[in-house]
């Protein structure tokens, strides 16, 4: 999507019509011009604009557009300077890959981007993040932490709990966390955290923090997930003000990183078991072809996962874990 056709899809927002003479006019281009730049944008999944002889333009349903001075407005003053720079990019592969490719390592304040549309998100382990234009959260923040590679292992931890309490405070109920970085409501997966970094294994360290939530995810778009899913529409009414909700997440992962710095991973694990929705359940570990089924006894100091198996008492680590009920 290139400025110009953004442009036209920031009038388009209000879902009323929009004439293409009128529209011609606006932009100074011709009507065969405006008519590419709807065909162009038709191409990203969650637009969908609607042609009507005579009336002409419109999208089915308004779009609550994303704005970086609405996010910052919500950042409260004190941490401001520690974030100097905030993308607001309208369609971008990954935001993850974007600040990973971008970000100085020897950064010294954060960096955030945040996206409309991401054409190649990512969880873990490479799964693909599903998403539509304007419904969803994609937002990813680099961080410089003077520590080494293997104290960063809990950062997902940290993440998760902070995402976890912003969603708490815009009225979600039921939501809790699933080892090591996913937000579940129900059973479902709502939001998933992926920490990428990279540096020094002593230290520094940049990391990346990123996280995709869904906010109204059709279903017609949701064929290539391989989980059960759910969105916040389906728990929450009203919706919170999207700028708003984008805003708290990011000064909550602001906090989260400084906290993370000064004390490590400690401050967050009595909130994690508050969120922890598998506790003293039956579960199931898949690492490859291998399955241990046991008991989950919670998390240790350093962010592990415990399990209670026929071999005994367990922690693991590794990102090649998955953890899953047990039916």
């Amino acid at each position: 999507m290139n400025a110009e056709e953004y442009q036209l899809l920031r009038v388009l927002a209000d879902a009323e019509f929009h004439s293409g003479e009128v529209l011609a006019g606006q932009f100074s281009v011709t009507r065969a011009a405006i008519w590419k730049r709807v065909q162009n944008l038709n191409q990203i999944p969650g637009i969908g604009i609607q042609s009507v002889r005579g009336k002409g333009y419109r999208l089915p349903a308004a779009l609550e557009l994303l704005a970086v001075d609405a996010i910052l407005a919500r950042i409260g003053a004190g941490l401001r300077p520690r974030l100097p720079e905030l993308q607001l990019l309208p369609v971008i592969c990954s935001t993850n890959e974007y600040l990973l490719n971008q970000c100085n390592p020897l950064l010294h304040s954060g960096h955030a981007c945040v996206a409309e549309y991401q054409s190649a998100g990512r969880g873990r382990r490479g799964r693909q993040w599903v998403s539509v234009f304007g419904k969803n959260v994609c937002l990813s923040l680099a961080w410089r932490f003077d520590l080494s590679m293997a104290d960063l292992a809990g950062l997902s931890i940290a993440a998760g709990v902070a995402v976890a309490r912003v969603l708490t405070a815009h009225g979600l109920q039921g939501h809790g966390l699933k080892w090591p970085n996913d937000i579940h409501i129900h059973g479902k997966k709502l939001a998933g955290i992926l920490v990428e970094a990279n540096g020094e294994m002593e230290g520094p360290c940049l990391a990346v923090l990123g996280i995709g939530l869904n906010i109204r995810l059709p279903a017609s778009v949701a064929g290539d997930i391989d989980q059960p899913w759910t969105d916040l529409a389906a728990h929450l009414a009203p919706l919170p003000d999207r700028n708003e909700l984008v805003g708290d997440l990011l000064e909550a992962l602001l906090n989260a990183c400084i906290q993370y710095q000064q004390q490590g991973l400690a401050p967050f694990l009595a909130a994690w078991k508050e969120y922890d929705i598998y506790m003293g359940k039956q579960v199931e570990l898949l690492m490859g072809n291998n399955t241990l089924t046991g008991t989950y006894a919670g998390l240790d100091h350093r962010g592990g996962l415990i399990v209670d198996g026929p071999s005994g008492r367990q922690t693991w680590y590794t990102g090649e874990v998955s953890l899953r009920g047990k039916t």
